[in-house]
């Protein structure tokens, strides 16, 4: 099988294995078909060979971008204006999908830079609590409740034909210290390498955007060898 077709399988079967915690609702939009039809256009498009790729390691969804779309980092804006995948859902931007997509074009386009580079997350399906965004290290409980899933997703992964020299992380506090233990303790990646947010960055370093742009890129040529 292709990449594409390996990430098909795999969002195809993702269910949180155990119950969370009270209140805590788990967002799992691959149930929809729609939602899948989207997905299966989005990685044919772009995943459909047998290059190796760099894995990018988000914290969960969110339910205004992957959670809703089932492309990490993209929002249905992103989905149809960028990605050029018309889809019915409601066009609310999430500022995360925002930074991503001016990265990518600063990295050159997106053929260039999904030939490279795969998103996923510490854990693929994402969380809400009071119809809100729930982080999985907000909750003490959830945070110990995902740790089997997110270890099992990431060997999974880790078969469609991932670089294990190097993985990034987005985020440079609890998720990359929470990512940095998993990895201690199963030894996926030789290296683990700290992103600012993309959340953060235009949440609260918006000003300095194309800094965090340029130092995306700057880390990925330092550490990786991108294909043309």
């Amino acid at each position: 099988m292709n990449f594409a077709e390996n990430i098909l399988g795999f969002i195809k079967t993702l269910h949180f294995p155990v119950k969370v915690p009270d209140e805590i609702e788990v967002m799992n939009p691959f149930r929809d078909p729609s939602v899948l039809a989207l997905c299966t256009q989005f990685y044919k498009k772009f995943y459909a060979d047998s290059y190796k790729r760099w894995m990018i390691i988000g914290i969960n969804p969110g339910r205004f971008g992957g959670g809703i779309t089932g492309v990490p980092f993209t929002d249905p804006i992103r989905l149809q204006t960028v990605v050029g995948i018309i889809n019915p859902m409601p066009k609310k931007q999430e500022l995360s999908s925002v930074f991503v997509y001016e990265m990518i074009k600063a990295f050159g386009d997106l053929e260039a830079f999904y030939k490279n580079f795969y998103f996923t997350s510490i854990s693929p399906l994402g969380f809400t609590k009071n119809n809100k965004n729930l982080n999985y290290y907000d909750d003490k409980l959830l945070q110990e409740t995902v740790k089997d899933f997110a270890v099992d997703c990431l060997y999974r992964q880790l078969d469609f034909g991932i670089h294990r020299e190097v993985a990034f992380c987005l985020g440079e506090g609890k998720n990359y210290h929470y990512l940095t233990k998993l990895n201690n303790e199963q030894k996926i990646f030789k290296l683990i390498i700290p992103l600012s947010h993309p959340r953060y960055i235009m949440q609260y370093r918006l000003k300095r955007k194309e800094e965090y742009i340029n130092a995306y890129i700057e880390q990925f040529k330092l550490f990786c060898n991108p294909l043309n």
